[in-house]
């Protein structure tokens, strides 16, 4: 069974996922700060971490970004948060990680979720080709599958782990449009997760991709699914 890391202060929290997960035959590590979680996830091999958001001595979020940007960290995050704002959960996003859960949460929909990030990070690891030079372009956008970096214009971009799949998806099909469901299936398998999860990652997506342009790239096709255009019509 998977490998969890649980980054949480909260020992009544801990106490109910160890009973949880446990049982389950998950393998689980735990720590009480943000200092000693990024220790923890830098030292061990853990398939999901599980981060609150609020912590002490490091917050979940400068420990996520820690992570993803001082140590190019791919294992899935998947955050704990009594903050339900739109620009809450953007934050977290845009912090690197891969998925959100509102506090208080079910049990049955945390696991659900993690095993959904496991599968699709398998996929992920198993199909990156994107062909043989690794690399996919769409009007200024360049994008290094392998390297795990974008561009536009030259200028490198900073896109989550879960925005970076959904671009390499957009970015084969452009300009042609890509369902919702499709791109939900290809980040969750079977479990998507409910709610506006898809819309916010999209919403985290564009903010890197469009917002420091003069020209927006990523558009939505109301209850359809979204594409890139070209530049000069989008």
């Amino acid at each position: 069974m998977p490998a969890l890391l649980l980054v949480e202060d909260n020992e009544d929290i801990l106490a109910m996922l160890y009973a949880f997960f446990e049982p389950l035959g998950y393998e689980l590590d735990c720590a009480r700060n943000g200092c000693a979680g990024l220790e923890q996830a830098l030292a061990g091999r853990f398939d999901c971490l599980v981060l609150d958001v609020m912590l002490p001595g490091m917050d979940g979020i400068t420990l996520c970004r820690t992570l993803r940007e001082k140590h190019d960290y791919r294992t899935p995050i998947i955050m704990l948060t009594a903050r339900d704002t739109v620009p809450d959960r953007v934050l977290g996003l845009e912090s690197g990680a891969d998925d959100y859960l509102i506090k208080p949460f079910a049990l049955k929909e945390l696991e659900a979720r993690i095993r959904a990030l496991i599968r699709a990070r398998g996929r992920g690891q198993q199909g990156t080709g994107g062909g043989s030079s690794g690399e996919l372009r769409h009007a200024d956008v360049v994008v290094d599958v392998a390297g795990h970096r974008v561009t536009r214009q030259g200028r490198e971009l900073r896109i989550s782990p879960t925005g970076f799949r959904i671009l390499c998806e957009l970015m084969r099909a452009a300009p042609a449009l890509v369902a919702r469901e499709e791109l939900e299936q290809m980040l969750w398998g079977d479990d998507p997760p409910g709610g506006s999860a898809l819309r916010t990652h999209i919403h985290e997506l564009r903010q890197a991709l469009d917002k420091p342009f003069d020209v927006p790239l990523l558009q939505t096709v109301s209850h359809v699914g979204y594409r890139l255009g070209g530049g000069e019509d989008a």
